[in-house]
């Protein structure tokens, strides 16, 4: 008898937007080629950067096939960016890696096979903060083992640089971002939500979130008003509906930090 032919494995696309990245690339091009799961695509797109960025990427690219560049016309900021990443994937999953982010090697492979197992449509994972240098800093955050749209307007815990869909399950249209100049990437978790009953959260630390500035006070103020510019501007709610979840986000954004 015939063996039967197995399956190709899973192309993975992964989405960086890039704008004036020059001191990560060399970091984030080595963080997705040490990847224990080699079959991936990873789409820089370049949103008009002024220092060396585009030099490296296609460097880069001579000698990994798998790396892709495409580069705005125009500065478009990162939802429309991500979008054009997210036009060109060629995948059946789909990852967002902010450009000075950085993966466990096993990333792709344990967030794969734990889609699977949970025939989830959209996952996310736990998450560490790191240094401006790349090195963990042991501030670890706990996801919860599922979110559902309700739940995420409470609580954006969902980090970007973890995100995993499946494009059999869910079309680009529904993962295109929205193109509002902050948060777009939260709005988009809402706007899934919406559409599927759950997202699933691996507890297991595979992204590593570099803090390349201290947090300053400035910088949680306009979180605030970014958040609350989400629920009145792109959701729509009502006042009071806003005020409800908008005092649980500040809550559970203070049990992140402590």
């Amino acid at each position: 008898m015939k063996k039967r032919a197995s399956s190709p494995p899973d192309l993975i696309s992964i989405v960086v937007p890039v704008y004036n990245a020059e001191k990560f690339l060399q970091d984030t091009i080595k963080t997705v080629e040490e990847q224990t799961y080699p079959n991936w695509e990873l789409l820089f797109v370049d949103d008009c950067s002024k220092d060396n960025s585009v030099a490296i990427i296609k460097e880069a690219r001579k000698k990994d096939k798998r790396i892709k560049l495409f580069q705005n016309k125009e500065n478009s900021g990162a939802a429309l960016t991500r979008n054009k990443g997210i036009e060109e994937a060629k995948g059946s999953f789909l990852c967002f890696l902010d450009a000075d982010d950085l993966w466990e090697k096993a990333k792709l492979e344990s967030q794969l096979k734990f889609m699977k197992e949970n025939t989830c449509a959209f996952s996310y994972t736990d998450y560490e903060f790191s240094d401006k240098e790349g090195i963990p800093n042991g501030k670890k955050v706990r996801v919860p083992k599922t979110i559902n749209y309700k739940q995420a307007l409470k609580n954006t815990t969902i980090f970007t640089s973890t995100v995993m869909f499946d494009l059999q399950k869910l079309s680009k249209d529904d993962i295109f971002m929205p193109n509002v100049r902050r948060g777009q990437d939260t709005a988009t978790w809402w706007k899934v939500l919406k559409k599927i009953e759950y997202a699933y959260g691996l507890n297991e630390v595979l992204s590593y979130y570099r803090r390349v500035e201290n947090t300053l006070s400035s910088n949680k103020i306009t979180a605030l008003k970014r958040t609350w510019h989400l629920y009145r501007d792109v959701e729509h709610l009502n006042l009071i509906t806003s005020c409800y979840n908008f005092t649980w986000y500040v809550i559970n954004a203070v049990r992140r930090r402590v």
